[in-house]
């Protein structure tokens, strides 16, 4: 019986020293963006969540309730297609694709890349729709203001333990789809409660953009958070 290498396949390297060097310059581009925002006044949210927790529909129904009072922007990262930025646009409202080829998440410099394309001092609000993906993007800074992190209730309600880094970085937990909870074996409660073991200072809102469930008060907290970086 042939023994199992122990030998890193070739084309490898070991990555705990570089990855330190790449979040470090990601850190540096991030900075950049932080200040671009702060000139222009715009509030720039980093939206995250597992692939198919409800991003894009939620990006839609803000954009529909929010349009006619702030300026908002949005841009998406996937690893291919611009589906979610074509239904977005039909919102009415700027989308941005940003196809990433394979790669599971967005850094700053993709971010920092696609910025002129929006003419920031008239945007109010962009979001970052970021890759769905609840491991790598919790380790790459995009200069936003806040992190949000979807928590659909057709994924189990365990997840905050099992991805802590995600919620740890996360300023506020949605908890998605909440028209299912009906239907499905999801404790509010026990998400919560592990949420804030992890992060004591999460916040925690329940939505639906099927029922508008937490919308008005979802879109409350965003617009004190546009007037709060405006002053």
């Amino acid at each position: 019986m042939v023994e199992k290498s122990t030998k890193a396949a070739r084309g490898t390297v070991q990555c705990e020293n570089t990855n330190i060097h790449l979040l470090k310059a990601n850190d540096f581009v991030a900075d950049i963006i932080k200040k671009e925002m702060a000139k222009t006044g715009t509030l720039l949210i980093n939206i995250t969540s597992s692939a198919g927790s409800g991003k894009t529909t939620l990006m839609q129904k803000t954009a529909e309730k929010l349009k006619d009072k702030i300026n908002i922007a949005v841009m998406v990262g996937d690893l291919e297609t611009e589906r979610d930025a074509e239904r977005i646009r039909e919102t009415g409202i700027q989308a941005l694709q940003i196809v990433t080829g394979g790669i599971c998440h967005l850094e700053a410099q993709m971010v920092h890349q696609v910025l002129d394309q929006f003419d920031l001092e008239n945007i109010d609000l962009l979001f970052i729709e970021n890759v769905g993906n609840l491991v790598c993007p919790s380790s790459f800074d995009l200069g936003e203001d806040y992190r949000v992190t979807l928590m659909a209730t057709t994924e189990g309600d365990d997840k905050p333990k099992k991805y802590p880094k995600m919620f740890l970085t996360s300023d506020m937990m949605l908890v998605s789809k909440a028209d299912l909870l009906p239907y499905v074996p999801f404790s509010v409660e026990a998400v919560t409660k592990d949420a804030r073991e992890v992060n004591h200072e999460i916040e925690v809102l329940q939505i639906s953009s099927i029922t508008d469930e937490g919308i008005d008060q979802w879109c409350d907290w965003l617009l004190e958070k546009v007037k709060q970086k405006k002053g």
